[in-house]
C-alpha cells in the first residue's frame, strides 16, 4: 500500500481560500504533509499572489507539467527540500531556473539525481549557499557547471569523486564542502588542492603522505580535515607547509612528540581541539606556533604551563582543563596575549585564583566556575563568569567589591533583591541579561549605570 499523499486541485483551492486561517482551524491545510502534487494544484498555488513563501518540502517527485506550473511562482521563496530528482525535461529546467532566482540559501538535499542541464540552471543561483547533500554521484559536466555558482557548494553526500570532477570543482570561487568523502586518491587530492577558497574534507579518516603533500598546496584560508584520527610524521611535515591560514585537525586523538614538532612549523592557525593529553615536549613544540588551539586538553603539567606561557598568539584557549595547580596558574598568568580562556574549571583554590589575578591580558574567562572566588577581587581586566546561574546574597556582596572593569554574568537567572542591591554597588561595567532575572531584581539593577538604556 502506497504512503503517497497527493495534493490535488480541490485541496489547493481550499488552501488558498483559507490561507490566512490559523493552523488549528479545521478548514486549514498544511502543505508539508503532501508527498505528491497534481499539476492543476501546482498551477493554483503558483498563481496565488498572496503566497510569497511556498513550501512543498514533502513532495518527492514532480511531473513535467507540475514542475512547469511551479516555475511560474512569483513569490519571494519556493522550497522543495524533499524533491529527489531534477531531469532535463522542459518543466524541470524551468523549475531549476526559478529556484535559482531566490535570494536565499537554496536547500535541495533530497535530490539524488541531477541532470547536467538542471545543474547549469541551478548554477545561476546568485545568493548564498547551494545545498545538494543528497547527491551520491556527480558527473564531470555537472561539476563544471556548478563550479560557476557564486555561493558555497555543499556536496556532503558524495562518497567518491573522480579526478576530473575534482578538477572542475576546484575552479569554484567560494567554499567547497565535501565532507562525505572518506578517502581521497593522491590525484584527486592534487586536483582539489587547486581550489583557492575554504575546503571542507571532514569525512577523511586517513590521508596518504602524498595526498598530504598535495593538500599542503591549497591556498584557501580554511582547510578542514577534522575526520583524521591519526597522522604520520611525514604527513604532518607536509601539512605544516599548508599555504592557507587555518588548518583544522580536531579529530586527532593523540600526537607523538615528533608529529607535534612537525605540525608546529605551520605558520598560521592550527586547531587540535580533539587532543585531551599531550606530553610536555609536544606542548613545548606546539607553543611555538602562533595560532594553536588546544581547548580539548583536560590536564596540564606545570612544565607544560610554563611552555604555553611563552605562546605568542593573542588567544590562549584551554577551556577543556578541569583542574589547574597554583604553579600552572602562576605560569599561565605570564601569557602576554589578550585572552586566557579557562572555562572548563569549576572551582579554584585561593592560591590558584591569586595567581591568575596577575594575568595582564585583556580577558580572563572562568565561565565554568560555580561560585565566585573572593581571591579574584583584585583582578583588574575583563572577567567572564558566565557559568553562574544564581548568586547567594554573600556572593553578590563579594562580586560588588571586584576591581575588574568589565564583569560578565550573562547566565544569571536567579537573584534575590538583596543580592541585586549588593551588585548594584559594583563600580564598573556589568553585563547581565535583565530579562532573565526576577522582575524585582531586574528593576533594582536597572539603576546601575550599565543599564541606563533599559530604563
Amino acid at each position: 500500500m502506497s504512503d503517497e499523499k497527493r495534493l490535488n486541485k480541490e485541496i489547493a483551492e481550499r488552501y488558498v481560500e483559507n490561507y490566512e486561517r490559523p493552523v488549528e482551524d479545521p478548514d486549514s491545510v498544511w502543505l508539508g504533509e503532501f508527498t505528491a502534487i497534481d499539476h492543476e494544484a501546482a498551477a493554483i498555488l503558483a498563481s496565488c499572489v498572496k503566497l510569497e513563501f511556498l513550501a512543498l518540502d514533502g513532495v518527492t517527485s514532480l511531473s513535467d507539467a507540475a514542475a512547469a506550473s511551479l516555475a511560474r511562482h512569483k513569490g519571494a521563496w519556493l522550497s522543495l527540500r524533499g524533491l529527489t530528482s531534477m531531469s532535463d525535461s522542459p518543466g524541470h529546467l524551468a523549475l531549476a531556473a526559478r529556484l535559482a532566482q531566490d535570494g536565499w540559501l537554496l536547500y535541495l538535499n533530497g535530490v539524488t539525481s541531477l541532470s547536467d542541464a538542471a545543474a547549469r540552471e541551478l548554477a545561476k543561483h546568485h545568493s548564498f549557499d547551494l545545498y545538494l547533500n543528497g547527491l551520491t554521484s556527480l558527473s564531470i559536466a555537472a561539476a563544471a557547471a556548478l563550479a560557476d555558482h557564486e555561493g558555497g557548494l555543499h556536496f556532503n553526500g558524495l562518497s567518491s569523486l573522480s579526478e576530473a570532477a575534482a578538477e572542475a570543482l576546484a575552479k569554484h570561487e567560494r567554499g567547497l564542502h565535501l565532507n562525505g568523502l572518506t578517502s581521497l586518491s593522491d590525484a584527486t587530492a592534487e586536483a582539489l588542492a587547486k581550489h583557492e577558497r575554504d575546503l571542507n574534507l571532514n569525512g577523511l579518516t586517513s590521508l596518504s603522505d602524498a595526498a598530504a603533500e598535495a593538500l599542503a598546496k591549497h591556498k584557501g584560508f580554511f582547510l578542514y580535515l577534522n575526520g583524521l584520527t591519526s597522522l604520520s610524521e611525514a604527513a604532518a611535515e607536509a601539512l605544516a607547509k599548508h599555504e592557507g591560514h587555518y588548518l583544522y585537525l580536531n579529530g586527532l586523538a593523540s600526537l607523538s612528540d615528533a608529529t607535534a614538532e612537525a605540525l608546529a612549523k605551520h605558520g598560521h592557525s592550527l586547531s587540535l581541539n580533539g587532543l585531551t593529553s599531550l606530553s610536555d615536549a609536544a606542548v613545548e613544540s606546539l607553543a611555538k606556533n602562533k595560532g594553536v588551539s588546544l581547548n580539548g586538553l583536560t590536564s596540564l603539567s606545570d612544565t607544560a604551563a610554563e611552555a604555553l606561557a611563552k605562546y605568542e598568539g593573542s588567544d590562549l584557549n584551554l577551556s577543556g582543563l578541569t583542574s589547574l595547580s597554583s604553579a600552572a596558574a602562576e605560569a599561565l598568568a605570564k601569557h602576554q596575549g589578550d585572552e586566557l580562556q579557562l572555562g572548563g574549571l569549576t572551582s579554584l583554590s585561593d592560591t590558584t585564583a591569586k595567581a591568575l589575578v596577575k594575568y595582564k591580558g585583556i580577558e580572563l574567562n572562568l565561565s565554568g566556575l560555580t561560585s565566585p572566588p573572593a581571591a579574584l577581587v583584585k583582578y583588574k581586566r575583563v572577567l567572564y563568569l558566565n557559568g553562574l546561574t544564581s548568586l547567594s546574597d554573600a556572593e553578590a556582596e563579594v562580586l560588588a567589591t571586584y576591581a575588574c572593569y568589565d564583569l560578565h554574568l550573562e547566565s544569571l537567572t536567579s537573584l534575590s533583591d538583596t543580592a541585586a542591591t549588593a551588585l548594584a554597588e559594583y563600580q564598573r561595567t556589568l553585563h547581565i541579561g535583565l530579562d532573565c532575572l526576577p522582575e524585582s531584581a531586574a528593576e533594582i539593577l536597572r539603576h546601575h549605570p550599565s543599564f541606563q538604556h533599559e530604563r
